[in-house]
C-alpha cells in the first residue's frame, strides 16, 4: 500500500511528460500565442494617441511599392539598407501583432481569430470609435519581392474582411496596404520571421458624415391638371 502510494506520482510524472511530447506542434504553438495574446486595454492605449493625419495615397502607395519591387537595380542597397517606402507611417499610433497564416496564402490560420477578434474589441472601444485604421501587411526577406507585395496586401484584405464581415466592424473604418518587403519592421534581421506581423496604426478622424435628409422649405410644384377628354 505504502510502496503504491510512493510509485504512484512517479508514473503520473512520467505519463505526463510523455503526453507532452505527444502534443501537435501547432497545439503547442496556439497555446504560448493564448498566453501573449495583449488585453484590449493594451491595444487601446497604443492606439490612442493620435494627432494628424499624414497625407498618403494608398491607391498610389500600392503601385509605388509594387513598381519597386519589380526593379531590377544592379546596385540594389538590399533590404537592411533599402530606404523605407511610406516613412511617413511610423509617426502614426501603431500596434504590431502576429497572424499566422496557411504558408504562403492569406488565409487565417484558426488559431489566430482570437487575436483578430481582440483587435476587434479595440477598435469599439469609445476612446477609438472616431477613427479610421490602416491594417499593413508585412513579409520578411524571403521569395520574390514582387511576390511579397502581392501576398502581404492579399493578408491585409484578409484580415479586414474578418473584422468586418466575422466581427461587424464598419468597413469605412478600416483600410489596407500591403509593403511587402519594401518596409520592413526589423531591418537589421531581414529574415526573421518578426517581419512578417501585421500592423494597425489609427489613420485619421472619420469624416463627419452629412445629414441624409434634410428638410426642403422651397414652395411644393403644383401638380399639373389632367386635361379633360373631349
Amino acid at each position: 500500500m505504502c510502496a503504491a502510494t510512493l510509485t504512484l506520482p512517479r508514473t503520473c510524472i512520467a505519463f505526463a511528460f510523455a503526453f507532452c511530447l505527444a502534443l501537435p506542434p501547432t497545439l503547442a504553438a496556439g497555446t504560448a500565442q493564448a498566453q501573449a495574446l495583449p488585453s484590449r486595454d493594451d491595444i487601446v492605449s497604443q492606439l490612442d494617441h493620435f494627432k494628424s493625419a499624414p497625407e498618403i495615397d494608398l491607391v498610389a502607395l500600392r503601385q509605388q511599392a509594387l513598381e519597386r519591387a519589380r526593379m531590377r537595380l544592379r546596385k540594389d542597397p538590399g533590404p537592411v539598407n533599402r530606404p523605407l517606402i511610406a516613412p511617413d507611417l511610423a509617426d502614426l499610433p501603431s500596434f504590431t501583432f502576429p497572424i499566422e497564416f496557411d504558408d504562403n496564402t492569406p488565409i487565417i490560420e484558426p488559431e489566430s481569430y482570437q487575436a483578430v477578434g481582440r483587435i476587434a474589441d479595440a477598435l469599439v472601444h469609445a476612446s477609438l470609435l472616431p477613427y479610421e485604421f490602416l491594417i499593413v501587411g508585412h513579409i520578411e526577406s524571403n521569395g520574390k519581392r514582387e511576390a511579397n507585395v502581392i501576398l502581404s496586401q492579399r493578408r491585409a484584405d484578409a484580415i479586414r474582411d474578418v473584422l468586418v464581415n466575422t466581427f461587424k466592424i464598419s468597413a469605412k473604418r478600416i483600410r489596407t496596404i500591403g509593403l511587402g518587403e519594401e518596409q520592413l519592421l526589423d531591418r537589421a534581421r531581414p529574415t526573421t520571421a518578426v517581419n512578417a506581423q501585421m500592423q494597425i496604426l489609427t489613420l485619421a478622424k472619420v469624416p463627419d458624415e452629412e445629414p441624409t435628409g434634410s428638410a426642403d422649405t422651397s414652395p411644393a410644384t403644383p401638380a399639373k391638371k389632367l386635361a379633360k377628354k373631349r
